[in-house]
């Protein structure tokens, strides 16, 4: 097993990203993203003009808004949408509401979804956005504000034909219903009916998708069992802990009992807690509702996060965020197998780390590659006006994520290389394909 590229891959990143002004030790994930992107490019040969232009985001937007408050002032904040490469089809990718948000940050998701929508095969191209602000200290009218004032200065580079958002950190269906009223509130009537489909995510009664609540979660069981033969293991039995339980975390732990695996481990921001016994999800979901952590629930014992990392189980889901799984975090993992549940939990060292520890770690990428699949069924029940049934819904995401896992697969035997570097090279080639028949502008 190798990462494999030119004869001095590093030197030849570098020199791409000195071109871009792109810093390789820059703060935030776009950064980290690129010198992965360039790196599996290498693999399969791109061009170098086609790495330069995947690379760099096409748009760049920053808004700036008043909001009114619940006491007559008003308070300024600060929305952003990156639009990163639209040569597949329209700009699609989620949007945020939270206090810790970087321009980097999103570049990083935009570029991404650029990449996942590629290796699903799906027509859309790479975006992400939101506004910084903490919902949890909001009211539900000042969040209201808020997601209305954003949707209305963004509208203009938005659409179900061009950019379509949905729902990431602190954006539920309720946001999202917001937003696209909205947008076709300030949309000439003759148009307006087809802005339905200008964001994913809503809820069923304004044209969200049977499912669509859950595809992260289907999307990741129907992967894993794809995958898992591979490493001699099946889902009933299947010893797994994980690393976060808000909306993902909790949603994959529920299907993934539900099959049969045993849930040993849970690690929230203030502890963790183990036993062989197994626990339920739901019995941790009351005691995060009741209780506000983990701690003191029946059967189970209280672990630092070093306990918690180091358990032999079979499979570790992270669900916590970006970035969680650090340098140290990295040397204590004693699971067989990583599942990055959320968005690019990595880091550049701990997924060397991992590597070069053999711990076989399954892409972001494609684990939660189900929502925008969803997404995408979504957008196609609102053009046409023909429902999904839950069922074609469920099986419409099979089909797409055991597709893509074969190819990520088939990447890495054909290139030798680990799973995150062959889940980007099976999306560039795509990709560069398409490049290669379109042609650069002009």
């Amino acid at each position: 097993m190798k990462r494999a590229g030119p004869e001095d891959p590093v030197r030849h990143q570098s020199s791409i990203m000195e071109m871009l002004d792109i810093s390789p030790s820059g703060a935030g994930l776009y950064p980290q993203i690129v010198q992965r992107m360039l790196s599996a490019a290498d693999v399969i040969g791109m061009p170098n003009d086609i790495q330069m232009i995947l690379a760099r985001p096409k748009n760049e937007i920053i808004v700036h808004f008043p909001v009114l408050m619940d006491d007559g002032e008003h308070r300024m904040y600060t929305g952003y949408r990156i639009q990163h490469n639209d040569a597949l089809g329209p700009f699609k990718g989620g949007m945020r509401f939270a206090p810790l948000m970087s321009q980097s940050d999103l570049g990083g998701l935009a570029m991404l979804m650029m990449l996942k929508c590629a290796l699903l095969r799906l027509p859309f191209g790479g975006a992400a956005g939101g506004v910084v602000c903490d919902p949890r200290v909001l009211s539900r009218d000042e969040l209201m504000g808020v997601v209305r004032r954003y949707a209305s200065s963004i509208a203009h580079h938005i659409g179900p034909d061009y950019d379509i958002p949905g729902p990431d950190v602190g954006a539920d269906s309720q946001v999202m219903a917001w937003f696209a009223d909205t947008a076709a509130q300030i949309t000439p009537d003759r148009n307006r009916q087809g802005m339905r489909g200008i964001v994913t995510g809503k809820p069923i009664e304004i044209g969200g998708a049977n499912g669509r609540d859950i595809a992260t979660g289907t999307g990741f069981i129907h992967m894993l069992r794809d995958i898992l033969p591979d490493f001699n293991k099946k889902i009933h039995g299947l010893r797994f802990s994980v690393c976060g339980f808000g909306k993902m975390g909790s949603q994959v732990a529920r299907i993934l009992t539900a099959e049969g695996a045993v849930m040993v481990g849970v690690l929230d921001n203030q502890g963790g807690i183990l036993t062989d016994a197994g626990i339920e999800p739901e019995a941790v979901a009351e005691r995060m509702r009741s209780n506000g952590n983990l701690s003191g629930l029946a059967g189970t014992k209280a672990v630092n996060e070093e306990m918690f990392f180091r358990e032999p189980v079979d499979l570790l889901l992270l669900a916590a965020g970006e970035q969680i799984m650090s340098h140290q975090r990295a040397e204590w993992v004693g699971a067989s197998i990583v599942a990055e549940i959320a968005h690019a939990p990595w880091t550049a060292d701990s997924d060397d780390i991992l590597f070069q520890r053999g711990i076989e770690v399954l892409p972001s990428v494609l684990c939660n590659a189900g929502a925008v699949v969803g997404s995408f069924l979504e957008w196609t029940q609102n053009r046409t006006f023909i429902p999904w049934t839950t069922a074609q819904f469920d099986k419409e995401i099979e089909q797409a994520m055991v597709l893509a896992t074969r190819r990520m697969k088939l990447a890495r035997m054909r290139f030798e290389c680990d799973w995150r570097t062959a889940a980007y090279a099976a999306a560039l080639e795509h990709l560069g394909r398409v490049y290669e028949l379109r042609g650069v502008f002009p």
